[in-house]
């Protein structure tokens, strides 16, 4: 549970040049009232479910506006292939269910992971921002292994009807796609949010942090748009959205969701690198 001591320490004589968190007066605020008025158990149970619906489609809703918005089209990666009301209702219908018939009963179980392992709740214990960040990049990494593993798993030829064939009926996907599954599905990569938790996590509120981050980059890399400054690009080889779309079109290769390292460490990039070449090709062409 606890983290490498020669990265807390170097982290900690960091911590002098480290800025104060602007908005730690009114969260500080926030989660002590919360503390006091809810239960563990309501905060771990109901409290996430809350967090995690609102994050969701707050963060799927500007994706949702650029459809209506002819100036935003230049930036859609497939704009020969526009999101239609049939298609989004039927995503909409999958990931409800997902989140209250199979996410839900697993926030059930986070008030006892977090009693088994005595994480604490109390705002006294939180680590700072720059630990939560830290925290949370250690998560991702870890995370990042287990999708691209069981990911290209379920695209061999054996299983892919079964489980995952669901999950590309979007070969254009759009922000709310990132939940779209199979339930088998949404229980065996969403096992990799976990795993980082096991090794990383010191506080509760790290669960929702990561949780933030997670749906920030999921729905990102599906969101079907390329906008640029996004900066979510500030994170060192992150995949974005033209990866992870080609995945959706192309359905080999691109396996990682948040760092293109695995697909280049194990070669599986490399149909997205001759596309890549082809289009600055074909571009260039046009140019001349």
């Amino acid at each position: 549970m606890e983290m490498n001591d020669s990265v807390i320490t170097t982290v900690r004589l960091m911590a002098d040049y480290m800025p104060d968190n602007p908005l730690s007066g009114p969260f500080e605020a926030s989660w002590r009232y919360m503390t006091a008025h809810y239960t563990e158990f309501q905060i771990a149970t109901w409290g996430s479910l809350l967090v995690h619906e609102l994050l969701y489609f707050l963060i799927c809703l500007p994706g949702f506006i650029f459809q209506f918005l002819p100036f935003m089209q230049k930036y859609k990666i497939q704009n020969d292939k526009p999101e239609t009301w049939a298609g989004q209702l039927q995503c909409l219908k999958v990931i409800m269910f997902n989140h209250f018939f199979i996410q839900l009963p697993l926030m059930c179980g986070t008030y006892h992971f977090t009693q088994w392992f005595g994480i604490p709740y109390d705002y006294d214990s939180m680590p700072p921002w720059y630990m939560l960040c830290l925290q949370v990049f250690c998560c991702a990494v870890v995370e990042d292994l287990w999708h691209y593993v069981l990911h290209r798993i379920m695209h061999h030829r054996r299983y892919y009807k079964y489980v995952h064939k669901v999950h590309h009926h979007f070969q254009a996907p759009f922000g709310a796609v990132a939940e779209y599954a199979h339930p088998v599905e949404t229980l065996v990569l969403g096992t990799g949010f976990f795993l980082g938790i096991l090794f990383f996590c010191t506080h509760f509120v790290q669960m929702w942090v990561w949780g933030l981050f997670r749906l920030l980059e999921t729905i990102d890399v599906h969101s079907g748009y390329d906008i640029p400054y996004n900066p979510m690009h500030l994170l060192p080889c992150y995949t974005g959205a033209r990866f992870h779309d080609f995945h959706h079109m192309n359905f080999n290769g691109n396996y990682a969701p948040t760092f293109r390292w695995w697909d280049k460490l194990f070669g599986t990039d490399w149909q997205y690198k001759e596309f890549c070449n082809k289009q600055a090709t074909k571009d260039g062409l046009k140019k001349d």
